[in-house]
């Protein structure tokens, strides 16, 4: 994860800047979909400058940021909540502590999502629940920006579909409870998954 680690600490200062409007329209979808409580205890995992953090602070969600690139986290200071930095395959949490998880624009980075899931799985709860936004290969313009970032940056790993969504959430023992496909723009097709472990 290093070269990850690396792009994203020298995009960090224009971050925010350069990507508002497809950071505020995939929070705000995120959150329209997302079952949050007031006092629940939150990790955002790969919460970059902190947009999304943000907003569970105001709804009133003890959240946790955790991204692996330090000039990410720099800038996500601007939120009130606690950061660690961390990659999703080690989440430094104890197993059964959180009641829910996001991952918003991060799941198409990580080079072994089974690993991931498997470590969000253990740090939640019984019948705690994973929220994953990300960009969507049944759309035509996110295949083709697949093919382009898998020719042009070694570190990026995979766009998925719905159905390989699903087929991942439930190989890791996760059962969804809903998954839905939409556009924010006539470039970026989303979803979002939310899926919840089973209580014990």
């Amino acid at each position: 994860m290093t070269g990850i680690r690396d792009i994203y600490d020298s995009l960090a200062a224009r971050y925010e800047t350069r990507w508002s409007t497809y950071i505020g329209r995939s929070v705000s979808a995120t959150l329209q979909r997302a079952p949050v409580k007031k006092g629940e205890l939150a990790i955002d995992v790969g919460c970059g400058t902190g947009a999304l953090l943000r907003e569970l602070i105001a709804r009133g969600v003890r959240a946790i940021g955790v991204d692996i690139s330090l000039g990410m986290l720099a800038r996500a200071k601007s939120s009130p909540a606690p950061l660690v930095a961390a990659d999703a395959e080690n989440l430094p949490f104890r197993a059964g502590l959180v009641d829910i998880v996001f991952t918003a624009s991060s799941f198409h980075f990580w080079p072994h999502p089974a690993r991931g899931l498997e470590e969000i799985r253990r740090v939640l709860k019984g019948g705690g629940q994973l929220v994953i936004t990300d960009w969507c290969d049944d759309y035509f313009a996110c295949r083709l920006c697949n093919a382009y970032l898998r020719f042009r940056e070694p570190t990026y790993h995979k766009i998925f579909s719905r159905d390989e969504c699903v087929a991942m959430l439930e190989q890791s023992g996760f059962r969804i409870l809903r998954i839905d496909r939409y556009k924010i723009s006539w470039l970026w097709g989303l979803m979002t998954a939310v899926a919840a472990v089973e209580k014990v």
